[in-house]
């Protein structure tokens, strides 16, 4: 059967791949089209999808972001793709987008940029495409479970007042001493350990500083885990929900004794980017002194991982506190090769690709939370096999 849209991937990295691999699978495509500065990165990754799939239609083009005029070109012929690239080329990829009339999500992680997107809405509009910024596994899927629970707890008559999201990819079997690894730059997991966060507090939007507020949360059958707080995970909902919601914040989950390290780091200065003078002469950046000695301990080519992610959202009903509590699990694939951090960060940006193919999202530019109901999505994401738990729980607070 010939498939219906045209995608393509912006940068044939990890998480582009995995979410090529999920359009070509799940997204009735006609063609994947995996675009890259790196030719022989984006053949590989296109031969291995095909060799997954047998999508007959998975190509690879090289292509440079910064040659605009030839980007346009060759997303003309698109009607939605992922932009897969650093933060820092969002808002570039946003007017190709445009000007190619190619609707468009990406991978975000950094929300001043989608504010600067949204208020490209009515360029979006007027060239007729749907652009949704921030998806991936977090800022996306966290978020996606957030909102989840409040519909849950709406549909069932209470008032929400409370979500607590909680994620972390981590290596099922955690080297010593640090017990964690990452298979990107260091100087991602330094940006969200350093700065502030965005949550609701109140029912206001409240700065919180990183590596701060340290708790300890358990997943049943596989353990106890430090959650804490880093920036960037919560995007836009808390902004959203703010006069809503008395909270919406979300933690990162990492094995025990992480949090103590990583915040002696911090509080040593080990993240400050300004060179510092420690001899006559001689000046060094803390940060680049830093990653320069940690990353070769923990960065890997590939990470044998698992992702866990819960959302509690608690609201009232009729005297009675009622909340709704949701795991999501997943682990490293032996049949794909793809880890979890792929699969949850590449195919959830693919399900939302889908979804403007689809034109079940107008056109315009579409904040994660209002693009598309959280319950709809999630019956995508239970389609493909993700291990996804519920459970209510009620407390009564006062009497009938």
């Amino acid at each position: 059967m010939v498939g219906l849209y045209n995608f393509a991937v912006v940068g044939a990295g990890r998480q582009g791949a995995a979410a090529a691999y999920d359009m070509a699978k799940w997204g009735d495509a006609a063609r994947v089209l995996l675009l890259d500065v790196n030719y022989a990165a984006a053949v590989q990754a296109a031969e291995r999808i095909v060799h997954l799939t047998g999508h007959p239609n998975v190509s690879a083009l090289q292509a440079d972001i910064y040659d605009h005029n030839a980007l346009v070109d060759l997303l003309k012929p698109v009607d939605v793709f992922l932009c897969a690239v650093p933060f820092r080329y969002i808002l570039h990829c946003t007017r190709a987008a445009i000007e190619a009339q190619a609707s468009m999500v990406d991978l975000g992680g950094h929300t001043n940029t989608v504010f600067k997107q949204l208020a490209m809405n009515d360029e979006a509009r007027a060239a007729g495409i749907t652009v949704v910024p921030d998806c991936g596994m977090g800022p996306g899927m966290n978020n996606t479970l957030g909102v989840y629970v409040v519909e849950q707890l709406q549909a069932r008559g209470a008032a929400p007042r409370e979500v607590r999201l909680w994620d972390g990819g981590l290596p099922q079997n955690p080297p010593e001493p640090w017990g964690y690894q990452c298979s990107f730059h260091i100087n991602g997991l330094t940006n969200e350990y350093d700065g502030q966060a965005l949550f609701l507090r109140d029912g206001r939007v409240t700065p919180v500083n990183t590596l701060t507020e340290p708790e300890t949360i358990e997943f049943d059958g596989i353990g106890q885990f430090d959650a804490f707080v880093t920036s960037g995970g919560t995007s836009t909902v808390p902004y959203a929900y703010e006069g809503i919601l008395q909270v919406y914040e979300n933690k990162t989950l990492r094995y025990p004794g992480h949090y103590q390290q990583f915040k002696a780091f911090k509080d040593l200065g080990l993240f400050r980017e300004e060179p510092l003078s420690i001899a006559p002469g001689l000046t060094v950046s803390p940060r680049q002194m830093y990653h320069a000695l940690l990353s070769p301990s923990i960065e890997a080519e590939r990470v044998i991982d698992m992702c866990l992610m819960r959302a509690r959202g608690t609201g009232e009903k009729d005297g009675s506190q009622l909340s709704l509590v949701i795991d999501l699990i997943d682990r490293y694939d032996e049949t794909t090769g793809f880890t979890a951090m792929e699969r949850l960060t590449g195919w959830h940006a693919a399900i939302m690709t889908q979804f403007i193919a689809r034109r079940e999202i107008p056109p315009g530019v579409w904040s994660l939370e209002k693009a598309v109901s959280a319950t709809r999505f999630l019956q995508e994401v239970r389609r493909r096999g993700f291990q996804i738990t519920e459970r209510w729980e009620e407390v009564v607070t006062s009497a009938l």
